[in-house]
């Protein structure tokens, strides 16, 4: 195993002034206010999409101070990817990651980067994702979504619009929980959320809710109700773990938590440790992946010339077959752009948070102290003009055409996040993904609102509010044919396993 460092780095939260020597140079909205700081014109339920508008005006490095909190924010290609540099820079935990640790604890997403725990349990998990587990994963994966296309056609036979969030994060509950811990939440059969579903909100908004005041004692009444779901996420995962002690293994992820030693080391997860990496993988393994789904499926329903190219390709590739093969779902190259470019505008989980492993100078021009950190915001980052162009706010799935992929700089296409601590399961997500897209595609027309303008819900993740869509049952069979040369050069995104895919 891997050694981790017990280094005597500051722990706990660090306002900039203390990591940063020449903070006046970075800029700062207008109007700082004593005491309270930079609050004018800002919403507590919407902390993200206010950072993007001061970066648009302050530029890829700024500063705001929330009380006596001052944060600073980077986007910047050239920052970013000075920051991906793991021999100076390492995954910082804080700001609403750090909140989620009474229920997480030091579980992959959230451990401190010197907690043993993190490296043990990637070992031990990282077999879990190889192409021989997502082969296995794949049947699964089918019939969860099978159980998502019958009822989208009740729904369509009934008259009804489909709840694109709350489908999506019914389909991706279901798949980790199927995949991971041969678990069935029953969500499609429920007309109300499963209490899990509304225990894992309740904690997420509660950790967004601690960064928007001084003291976290002024909401003391939301402190119970997270204690409440906390305990509930607890039960829960532990009722599952000792049902499976009793029952035996499936050769699954909780097996894998269970009874796998370190190769090297021969160490074992504790029984609580197990309990925080359940409850890591159920929400994590779920949460962003829904909100990528509901993203593309907005844009698919927006732009019915992109769907119309999508489908082509589903039909082309996947032909008459009823059940397509693992295989058949990494041929949807375009299918696969659709889903890049969705997260490239609105990457789901939105930003990610970096340390100085020691003194150095950002990008040659911005002095840190060990231990000093900034927050990348992923989607201005994906938004760069110098990078993506002057239009780099339109929605266009060919930015990820493999000739375009190579001409871009490294480190400017970051959903996972960055280095050794980026998402253990993004390719996981992503075949599930291109996986459900092709299949909705091919079996519907989706229709949008005329009505409907994109508004997005923040709960440390991000996820389309109150999306529905109309369908129609598409009329034929598919067509069938052979895939272009240009759709069967992958970008180099994909071949790449540690950068994965990104309105």
């Amino acid at each position: 195993m891997a050694e981790t460092t017990t280094a005597t780095r500051p722990t706990g939260f660090r306002s900039a002034e203390l990591g940063w020597p020449e903070l006046h140079r970075i800029p700062h909205p207008p109007r700082r206010l004593p005491l309270l700081g930079d609050v004018l014109g800002v919403n507590r339920a919407t902390p993200l999409q206010d950072s993007l508008r001061f970066a648009r005006q302050l530029g890829p490095i700024y500063r705001r101070k929330a009380f006596d909190r001052e944060f600073v924010f980077t986007w910047g290609a050239d920052l970013v990817a000075d920051l991906a540099d793991e021999s100076r820079f390492a995954k910082h935990v804080g700001l609403g990651v750090a909140n989620l640790r009474p229920v997480a604890g030091d579980g992959l997403f959230t451990a401190y980067n010197h907690e043993p725990n993190w490296q043990l349990a990637h070992d031990v998990l990282a077999p879990g994702f190889s192409r021989e587990a997502m082969e296995a994963y794949h049947p699964m994966m089918l019939a969860v979504a099978g159980r998502l296309t019958d009822h989208w056609d009740g729904e369509l036979a009934a008259g009804r619009s489909v709840d694109v969030p709350g489908d999506m994060t019914k389909l991706t509950l279901e798949t980790i929980a199927r995949t991971g811990f041969g678990h069935d939440f029953g969500s499609f059969e429920r007309d109300l959320p499963h209490p899990f579903v509304t225990a894992m909100v309740g904690t997420l908004s509660y950790a967004q809710r601690l960064n928007s005041v001084p003291f976290a004692a002024l909401l003391r009444r939301a402190a119970k109700r997270n204690a409440a779901d906390i305990a509930y996420l607890n039960r829960m995962v532990d009722d599952l773990v000792r049902a499976r002690r009793a029952s035996g293994g499936d050769g699954d992820l909780l097996d894998r938590m269970l009874e796998t030693a370190h190769p090297e080391t021969g160490e074992r997860l504790s029984p609580e440790n197990v309990r925080r990496q359940v409850i890591t993988f159920l929400v994590a393994g779920h949460e962003t992946t829904s909100g990528a789904l509901s993203f593309a499926l907005h844009y698919l329903s927006r732009h019915p010339e992109v769907a119309a190219r999508a489908r082509a390709e589903v039909d082309r590739v996947w032909g008459d077959t009823s059940m397509p093969g693992y295989d058949q779902v990494a041929k949807l190259r375009y299918v696969r752009r659709v889903l890049d470019e969705s997260l490239r505008l609105w990457p789901t989980a939105p930003a990610f948070a970096r340390e100085a492993l020691e003194d150095t100078v950002l990008a040659g021009r911005y002095p840190m102290r060990r231990g000093a950190w900034t927050l990348v915001l992923t989607p201005m980052l994906q938004r760069d003009p110098e990078v993506w162009g002057a239009d780099a706010e339109r929605f266009d799935p060919d930015r990820f055409d493999p000739k375009a992929v190579r001409s871009r700089p490294p480190h400017v296409f970051k959903p996972f996040g960055t280095g050794a601590r980026a998402c253990i399961g993004r390719q996981f997500a992503l075949h599930e993904a291109t996986l459900v897209l092709g299949l909705l595609l091919r079996r519907y027309e989706l229709l949008a609102d005329p009505d409907y303008r994109l508004t997005v819900t923040e709960r440390l993740t991000l996820m389309p509010h109150a999306l529905r869509l109309r369908l129609e049952r598409r009329q034929g069979g598919p067509a069938t044919g052979t895939v272009t040369e240009l759709d069967e050069a992958p970008p180099s995104e994909a071949r790449c396993p540690v950068r994965g895919a990104g309105d």
